[in-house]
């Protein structure tokens, strides 16, 4: 008799156990549903465009973006700090013109919070309400839910950029389905993280910040 609580506890966990690896494989199948296989076709303009570095393709398609004027300015976000302007026009010849005027670059964010920290004091720096967000497909909602959490109020149109070796099926690539479960469990990380995460108004950081009165002046006399 004195075992049968133990075996009920074990049951008990064995039965959470199973629960929890359920809802992660379906969580899993949810996430892999959603990353997109094939390229959009964006029919709508936004005051700004926002590239997240981690491959070329990522720059090219948002270059271009700007140049069909899907955008007024783009911020290209994570760049390495020895990496230039001209550099990166060399990737895009056609559009070389549209870095002396119309691209800035971030060197300081270093992953993907960093990303969004930047891109949230770019765009509210310039007063936009509105950016397409260019990153490959897999890593596309992972990179909305950092953004929207820092830019609550600013619309996020995505850009999925898709490549060749990520358009197969992920259960036909060992790679693909490696990659897209490393990037489910980075998602549900960041996710559980912005539950309890406060997001800093930037112009009420600024004011604190700034020295009142008294400390410009000196003290009263």
């Amino acid at each position: 008799m004195r075992h049968h609580p133990l075996r009920r506890l074990a049951l008990v966990l064995l039965g959470l156990g199973v629960a929890g690896v359920a809802t992660f494989l379906i969580g899993f199948l949810w996430f892999a549903w959603r990353v997109p296989r094939e390229e959009v076709a964006l029919t709508v303009t936004a005051d700004g465009i926002v590239a997240l570095t981690g491959g070329a393709s990522r720059v090219v398609d948002a270059v271009e973006l700007l140049a069909s004027g899907r955008g007024r300015r783009l911020l290209i976000t994570g760049v390495h700090r020895t990496t230039n302007s001209s550099e990166l026009a060399r990737g895009v010849p056609d559009f070389e013109r549209l870095f002396a005027c119309c691209i800035d670059l971030d060197h300081e964010a270093r992953n993907t919070i960093g990303n969004a920290i930047e891109t949230r004091r770019w765009t509210l720096g310039r007063g936009f309400r509105s950016l397409v967000v260019v990153t490959s497909s897999y890593h596309m909602p992972r990179a909305m839910a950092e953004l929207g959490h820092r830019l609550p109020g600013v619309a996020l149109i995505p850009y999925p950029v898709v490549t060749q070796a990520r358009a197969e099926p992920w259960w036909s690539s060992a790679a693909n389905a490696k990659l897209l479960m490393t990037e489910y469990v980075k998602y549900i990380v960041a996710l559980a993280r912005m539950r309890i995460e406060p997001v800093v108004d930037l112009a009420e950081a600024e004011q604190r910040r700034r020295p009142g009165p008294a400390a410009q002046h000196g003290p009263a006399s």
